[in-house]
């Protein structure tokens, strides 16, 4: 060993000839760009897991928004049904605010015509409104019937005396013990004249069988009521009186009860039927409330501003 040149001494140690330098560089440049690739896929794989974060946020943020306006428009939904719904119901029953009344059931209208026979003293057990010709004789001369007007608001009581008027009690006691009027309503009511009903089609025509299918003749006030109504005879609040279309011979099952102040104006026309009369104050009551909310006397029509049901007619044999 060469003394000037130890083996630790830097100066000394072995030079690279240009070939080895030229290896070395090569070598060195393999490694960057080894290294350098590696980099880019380390980029590479980088950007596709922010790309799928970014993706997965991006979804879960729709489906939390979508899922908010879904809800928000079934609630929106759901309130107007209900405000459509509350609003169709109190039109169409034209019933005040705070009023609930009972629900009419009854069974459905006669699809053929029957022959007429006397309905049990009980009721009949199905219910016609449509029969071949009026009714045979059914309750005695001297008999009396209390009928009770199960309506919406409250019961009105008629006595009937047969006696008064043979053919319109027996008709009348005859059609309510067929359920004829059950879940019926009072579709014509004037302020001050009358409060009618009795007609299973609501219209006030019977329909296009013109129910109950027949007409009768009943007795009439005498004709001395158009100058005379002090007599008692003569038509008086609370009478239950037939309609008609012509005259009393047209009596079929539309009836009425007089208002106080409509007697006046039938007295100058005495040509219906009186078959029964209102017996208490509260039945009178009930028939001022029904009229007050009927139309103005100048109505073609009549229709009430409060549809009134009659739930029910009892017929109830007092004597005879």
């Amino acid at each position: 060993m060469d003394a000037r040149c130890p083996a630790v001494s830097v100066a000394c140690r072995s030079v690279p000839t240009d070939k080895r330098a030229r290896q070395r560089a090569a070598r060195e440049q393999k490694q960057a760009i080894i290294q350098k690739g590696r980099k880019r896929q380390r980029n590479l794989r980088r950007g596709i897991g922010l790309v799928i974060l970014a993706a997965a946020i991006v979804g879960i943020v729709f489906l939390v928004n979508g899922s908010g306006k879904a809800a928000t428009t079934t609630t929106t939904t759901s309130t107007t049904l209900a405000t459509t719904t509350t609003t169709t119901s109190t039109t169409t029953t034209s019933v005040p605010t705070g009023t609930t009344f009972p629900t009419p059931t009854t069974q459905p209208l006669t699809t053929a015509a029957v022959t007429p026979t006397c309905p049990p003293t009980t009721g009949a057990t199905k219910r016609v409104v449509w029969f071949k010709s009026k009714p045979p004789t059914c309750v005695t001369a001297s008999s009396v019937f209390d009928a009770t007007f199960e309506t919406s608001l409250g019961n009105i009581v008629v006595s009937m005396p047969t006696a008064a008027s043979p053919a319109g009690v027996n008709n009348f006691v005859f059609l309510a013990r067929y359920h004829y009027f059950d879940g019926t309503f009072f579709h014509r009511v004037i302020q001050g004249f009358v409060v009618q009903g009795g007609d299973p089609t609501g219209l006030g025509t019977g329909g296009v069988h013109a129910y109950p299918g027949y007409s009768f003749t009943g007795t009439t006030p005498p004709a001395s009521c158009k100058t005379n109504a002090s007599q008692s005879t003569c038509y008086q609040p609370g009478d239950l009186v037939y309609a008609n279309s012509t005259g009393p011979s047209t009596n079929g099952s539309q009836f009425f009860f007089v208002l106080a102040g409509g007697q006046k104006m039938l007295d100058t026309e005495p040509n219906y039927t009186i078959f029964g009369k209102v017996t208490s104050p509260a039945g009178m009551a009930i028939l001022a409330k029904i009229g007050a909310d009927g139309a103005p006397d100048t109505s073609s029509t009549g229709t009430p501003t409060v549809k009134v049901y009659l739930l029910k007619v009892g017929i109830t044999q007092v004597s005879g």
